[in-house]
């Protein structure tokens, strides 16, 4: 077996403390230590997008755009990276293509190498003007496999997945396992197949929620993975990821040596578990996060969808449902066409086997999203709605067939001239056009910041997020 370095992503910076922490992880926090992270040799730092951009203007009173600056400007050694929901951007609709390329432009402007783009309906069309903005602008673009289980989501079908994103100038893969179903020897399958079927490189990223992270990780590297996702072990386990300095660890002196050394991982770990046990003190860290919890892989229902669905309930005083609503959900995604269950279809999916079940009468109540997704605005779904289900949900009204966004006119100059009086920096009115109500609230704050004027308190850490 000839001799393959394994590359290192790093999530610290984004998805390990949007996972724990509800993203709440200040730019403060940050800029001590992102200096000797720059040094460590990781393959990147995920570090933008996500809930980032929203959790910075929501609770943070950070700007989003200045963050990525500000971490460019410490980390010029490394790549930085973020994720990027494809046609919907960081925000919760679909906006149109010039959004979208001013968003990648400015992104890329500030200093993003690596855009991770992905669809919650694995569909390509709600993509491929993200990674041509994303190519032209010089950044490595790469599409994110939303992976699921059930019974069309098999191996052929994310082959011909893989197949669909290389033609399409995908500059990579990533197999994003945001809900921690994979096992080790899916995994090993499922990369083998992938890696044959394609040229460019494979990523593979996965949750610790199910326990079985870290060795999922091992047998895709075995299969051919070329990149791994991890988070330093202060915010590793639980709803993270498995652990860097382990996995780093595993691998030394292998044919998969990742070249990383563990003396200078051992620093920057130092540095974050004192701030580990500052979240824990202040209750920002839930110890129950922590935890493995394998109900994902016997329900096929992601650990942050169970758990919202239990809230629900318990503020309906319905919590005694929670075994109904959880046979609903497979039900429901079945009538809907299989979408996979990630941010926004696992909530419209959620919400709607919780509807069904309190009113005793399936579809008896639909929601404006799930009729949204039956008639075609989030895009195709992996399997075909039956033309009698749709007809039930959106009556006469005609199915969206084209790619959503085909539907919406240019946006950018309306956009900017509705902030207009706020704008400060020309990407403000790309902060504005993802949360409008929260963008103007932090404008106002900078506005009497600049003015001297006192705002409200921030209480980051007593705030429930959104995402």
């Amino acid at each position: 077996m000839s001799k393959k370095k394994i590359l290192v992503t790093e999530t610290i910076l984004r998805d390990a403390h949007q996972s724990l922490i509800a993203t709440r992880m200040t730019m403060d926090e940050m800029l001590p230590i992102l200096p000797q992270l720059d040094k460590i040799g990781f393959h990147s730092l995920e570090c933008w997008g996500g809930a980032t951009f929203d959790s910075c203007l929501r609770f943070l009173n950070e700007d989003p755009w200045e963050r990525l600056r500000t971490i460019r400007k410490n980390c010029p050694n490394t790549k930085l990276q973020m994720l990027f929901r494809g046609q919907n951007m960081l925000g919760y609709r679909h906006y149109a293509d010039d959004v979208l390329e001013y968003f990648v432009q400015k992104s890329v402007a500030n200093g993003m190498d690596i855009i991770r783009i992905f669809d919650a309906l694995n569909d390509i069309r709600n993509l491929e003007a993200a990674v041509k903005a994303a190519k032209k602008e010089g950044a490595h673009a790469q599409i994110a496999i939303s992976y699921t289980t059930g019974p069309v989501f098999d191996t052929n079908y994310f082959v011909d997945y893989a197949k669909r994103i290389e033609s399409v100038g995908a500059d990579s893969i990533c197999i994003k396992d945001m809900a921690a179903l994979l096992t080790p020897y899916r995994t090993e399958e499922l990369v083998k197949a992938i890696k044959k079927a394609v040229k460019i490189p494979v990523d593979l990223h996965t949750h610790y929620t199910s326990g079985l992270a870290s060795m999922c990780l091992l047998k895709g590297i075995e299969a051919g993975a070329d990149i791994i996702d991890t988070a330093m072990s202060p915010l590793a386990l639980g709803t993270s990821h498995a652990p860097t300095e382990s996995m780093v660890a595993a691998l030394q002196g292998t044919d998969y040596d990742t070249g990383l050394d563990l003396v200078a991982l051992s620093e920057v770990r130092d540095y974050f578990m004192t701030l580990r046990k500052k979240y824990l003190d202040s209750g920002l860290l839930d110890p129950k996060m922590l935890a493995v919890d394998a109900n994902a892989l016997i329900y096929q229902v992601p650990g942050g969808m169970l758990s919202n669905l239990l809230s629900q309930l318990k503020q309906m005083g319905k919590e005694d449902k929670l075994e109904e609503v959880m046979k609903e959900v497979p039900k429901v995604r079945k009538d809907a066409g299989y979408p996979p269950l990630v941010t926004p279809t696992s909530q419209i999916v959620g919400t709607q086997a919780v509807s069904n079940v309190l009113f005793g009468e399936r579809y008896k109540n639909v929601n404006g999203q799930f009729k949204d997704l039956v008639q075609g605005k989030y895009g195709k779904t992996p399997v075909d709605i039956d033309p009698k289900f749709r007809k039930k949900i959106i009556g006469d009204e005609k199915p969206v067939t084209c790619r959503p966004a085909d539907l919406l006119e240019p946006e950018l100059d309306k956009l900017k001239k509705e902030c207009e009086e706020w704008t400060e920096q020309e990407e403000d009115v790309l902060s504005y056009a993802q949360f409008d109500r929260v963008a103007i609230k932090f404008f106002e704050k900078r506005r009497d910041a600049k003015a001297g004027i006192d705002s409200e308190h921030f209480d980051a850490a007593n705030k429930v997020h959104p995402v």
